[in-house]
């Protein structure tokens, strides 16, 4: 649907260069000399990227429905991972490639936030911090602190990242999602 660029509010979904943008900011600016214009900041839904565009105010826009929808991580059967939206109990596939390298991340029962359009999942959006299992790493050596080194871990998901000396298997561990660092090691 096109609509005029005074319809725009934050939040909304637009269509640009046929990609789907979310808006973050929007500002309508009458300058005392010359027509009126508006700044908008979007962010690209598929990569994240932020853009900064102005627009005239005669100018018209294509709007886009997105609905954030929670859902919960169920199973991956290879190519395709596997999702129940809590608002409808179904089950939502999205191919592994959707979420470009994120699936190492993805533990059962994990709490995530899907982006909808047109009753297709464009994006998962993990939490910023998971709790996790260590399955196997080299033991640990009683005196070792945190300052002293670090070794790989890995977790159920197959993912390997690096830990503290003093982690042993079956140490429940956080980590950041967005930096895929090591934080804390959690009583569970």
């Amino acid at each position: 649907m096109t609509i005029s660029i005074n319809q725009i509010t934050s939040g909304m979904g637009l269509l640009i260069n046929g990609e789907v943008h979310l808006v973050m900011e929007y500002h309508h600016v009458k300058p005392g000399k010359g027509s009126a214009f508006v700044r908008i900041k979007v962010k690209n839904v598929k990569t994240g990227s932020v853009l900064d565009r102005t627009f005239r105010t005669a100018d018209k826009l294509d709007d886009v429905t997105i609905e954030e929808r929670d859902m919960e991580y169920l199973y991956s059967d290879g190519e395709t991972l596997h999702f129940m939206d809590h608002s409808t109990y179904e089950q939502v596939t999205v191919p592994r490639e959707e979420l470009e390298g994120l699936e190492k991340y993805l533990l059962e029962n994990l709490e995530v936030v899907g982006f909808v359009h047109d009753h297709k999942v464009i994006k998962i959006e993990l939490p910023n911090f998971i709790i996790a299992t260590i399955v196997e790493t080299e033991p640990g050596i009683k005196g070792d602190s945190s300052k002293a080194g670090t070794k790989p871990a890995k977790i159920a998901t197959g993912a390997t990242f690096l830990v503290p000396l003093f982690v042993n298997t079956g140490d429940n561990v956080k980590i950041d999602t967005r930096t895929g660092n090591y934080v804390e090691r959690v009583q569970k």
